[in-house]
């Protein structure tokens, strides 16, 4: 192994260990479906929730568990992530050291799957800024990317669509500036796979990933992109595929879930053309990227030099891709991503970033400029700690009302999200993950 090889798996175990280090999933109202379909997968065979809905009722009661026309229910959302965990624990599930009917397994392989995905994630962004940075300043910018945004505080926290997504967007970054270099079948073959494995996980990359695919005509010619459409095809289609047969819609549970944002998220569509959205994902108090992660700057300062070049350049697409799903975000009637510590969507747009933020990175030299990033660094790894080890005990997405139904919240200054999570303290849940109930079942 190189020694970038050995840097890049180095870093992707000390990810691992810092993402579980408070021992628990923090699930979300949505991801609940995907971990026990995971389960469901290893113990019955089926990705349907019928046994999981029939043992706990209420479950059938939400919007995540949707009850499909032949009676099954079904998550609302992808499921390749459950698949995904499946696959990762069935092994050790075999080895006899997890048994997946425990009570608190479900939880278990959701934290250890997504931890897992975010923090190879991290160790590919390390290896992309490799590319044109040196080492040291490679390591500090992945540690950044891992350990100073929502990487740490959400993606990596519990099983749903980020963090596969995130996943298979770092793969495509690398593969995409290695095919700008090589040309070669192999990059262009990842590239897809990357691509498709984050559409299958999280449709709403769709604009990125069709703008990276346009680009691949321009950096690696008509053969690369057509090689990579194949493999992304080989993951999209088999999708768009089972939402059909389930839902009689390729884009799934999504209109159904869509529909309801009148009544969950007092909006009046899907999309809204506003002010709001575009300065709400960087600057709201509350949901803003540069608010809970202002290290993001640095990728910010290198858009510039990035998208510099000619079409031809690998970077230039990226950015481009990167400023699409932001518009397309932006754009959202329901940008702030609902109950979340922080910036949710903007977390699928990061991985998109890591070029810039190496150009980026090569302007912060002086004095005045290292301590400013060593500030925002500082800020920015301290608010994913309070993120992952306090929330959601500050109770700040309902508490004294609900901010999916009153919005004024995303810009309250007097209380902000953060500052509440500190005060709140530890979360009661932590290193609930670190006892026998998540890998044994009681003794009789």
């Amino acid at each position: 192994m190189t020694r970038d090889g050995t840097t890049a798996a180095c870093l992707a175990l000390g990810m691992f260990a810092l993402y579980n280090a408070n021992g628990r999933e923090m699930a979300s109202y949505d991801s609940q479906p995907t971990k026990y379909a995971a389960r469901e997968l290893l113990l019955r065979g089926t990705l349907s929730l019928n046994y999981v809905v029939g043992k706990t009722p209420e479950l059938g009661t939400r919007n995540a568990f949707v009850q499909t026309r032949n009676g099954r229910y079904r998550s609302a959302y992808s499921p390749v992530p459950a698949i995904i965990a499946a696959g990762l624990t069935w092994p050790f599930w075999k080895a006899g050291l997890i048994d997946v009917r425990a009570a608190r397994a479900p939880a278990l392989m959701a934290a250890v799957t997504s931890s897992l995905l975010v923090a190879i994630a991290v160790a590919l962004a390390f290896l992309t800024a490799r590319t044109s940075l040196s080492g040291g300043r490679s390591l500090l910018l992945a540690i950044g990317l891992g350990a100073g945004t929502g990487y740490w505080s959400t993606a990596s926290q519990t099983l749903w669509q980020h963090e596969t997504a995130i996943f298979g967007l770092a793969v495509a970054v690398l593969a995409y500036l290695s095919l700008e270099q090589r040309r070669d079948a192999t990059s262009a073959g990842v590239l897809g796979l990357g691509l498709g494995l984050a559409v299958a996980a999280r449709l709403q990359l769709a604009p990125a990933v069709i703008l990276l695919l346009i680009g691949t005509l321009y950096v690696a010619g008509s053969r690369a992109a057509a090689i990579a459409s194949a493999f992304a095809g080989l993951l999209i289609v088999p999708l768009l595929i089972t939402n059909y047969l389930w839902f009689d819609n390729i884009a799934g549970a999504a209109p159904i879930l869509e529909g309801m944002h009148r009544w969950t998220h007092r909006t009046r569509g899907t999309f809204v053309l506003s002010w709001e959205g575009f300065a709400g994902l960087l600057v709201s108090p509350n949901r803003g990227l540069l608010i809970f992660s202002p290290i993001v700057a640095v990728a910010l300062i290198g858009i510039p030099a990035a998208v510099r070049g000619r079409l031809t350049s690998a970077r230039t697409w990226v950015c481009l891709a990167a400023a699409a799903q932001f518009v397309l975000y932006a754009l959202y009637s329901v940008w702030w991503g609902g109950h979340t510590y922080g910036p949710r969507y903007m977390l699928d747009v990061l991985p998109l970033l890591v070029p810039a933020a190496a150009l980026g990175m090569e302007m912060v030299r002086g004095p005045l400029r290292v301590a400013a990033a060593t500030t925002c660094l500082a800020w920015s790894v301290a608010v994913a700690a309070i993120g992952a080890f306090n929330s959601p005990q500050d109770r700040w997405n309902s508490d004294p009302m609900d901010v999916d139904r009153y919005h004024e919240r995303l810009w309250d200054w007097s209380d902000p999200q953060i500052l509440r999570s500190w005060k709140a303290g530890p979360n009661a849940q932590n290193f609930n993950l670190f006892t026998a109930d998540s890998v044994r079942l009681p003794h009789p």
